[in-house]
């Protein structure tokens, strides 16, 4: 009976041998099983109602992939000039940089804004709020001697628009087909992506639009 016990207790213990893959990723010094993805959003198929609603979409789409990099340098600018100036004690240090920037941004970006039309400069106030969270409007008084005379003289007087414009795609088609248009750019690589500063669900908004009119 001795040996039928043991070969009993044998059984009892055995063990999993199945055996795990660790990733050890440089600059990561705790192993992982697996790798964080970005999100990918699956995008609904584009339909249109007729050939005028799909021309449209088209010029929207030049005019936006046209603007877009301006409106994302400007969030990049905005962010980078915040963290330098939490950095600065003195009003007139302040000043003084803020004005650097200004000169910087007119003399690499403002001959090609003033190329951009009335509407291309529309999507750019509306871009702008999108990236940075804030008005045009809000920028000039918030920044005053900075960028003031670049956005007045560069936007506002040029294309006779607000500058209080917001980006909202939850109440106004032109800009939801505009994240869309953005949204499509980013995942074939047209684009770099730079998440939106303002707050929506894109899937909730097109099943808005989708159920009243195809875009």
């Amino acid at each position: 009976m001795f040996p039928v016990l043991l070969f009993a207790q044998e059984n009892d213990t055995e063990q999993d041998s199945t055996s795990i893959k660790y990733l050890i990723i440089k600059g990561d010094s705790v192993p992982r099983t697996s790798i964080d993805l970005r999100e990918v959003k699956l995008l609904h198929k584009l339909r249109f109602g007729n050939k005028k609603e799909r021309i449209r979409y088209i010029v929207l789409r030049r005019k936006t992939l046209k603007v877009y990099p301006y409106a994302k340098m400007a969030a990049e600018r905005l962010d980078s000039m915040n963290r330098h100036l939490v950095t600065l004690k003195r009003t007139r240090e302040k000043k003084r940089y803020t004005k650097h920037i200004q000169k910087y941004i007119e003399g690499e970006f403002s001959d090609e804004l003033k190329k951009l039309t009335r509407t291309e400069g529309q999507i750019l106030i509306k871009l702008i709020h999108r990236q940075t969270g804030t008005t045009a409007f809000d920028l000039v008084k918030e920044l005053r001697s900075g960028w003031r005379a670049f956005w007045y003289n560069t936007t506002a007087s040029m294309f006779d628009i607000s500058l209080k414009r917001t980006f909202d795609p939850v109440n106004v088609e032109e800009d939801y087909l505009i994240e869309d248009i953005l949204l499509r750019s980013f995942q074939s690589g047209r684009l770099e992506r730079q998440e939106s500063a303002v707050d929506f669900d894109f899937f909730d908004l097109t099943n808005k639009w989708l159920g009243t009119k195809s875009p």
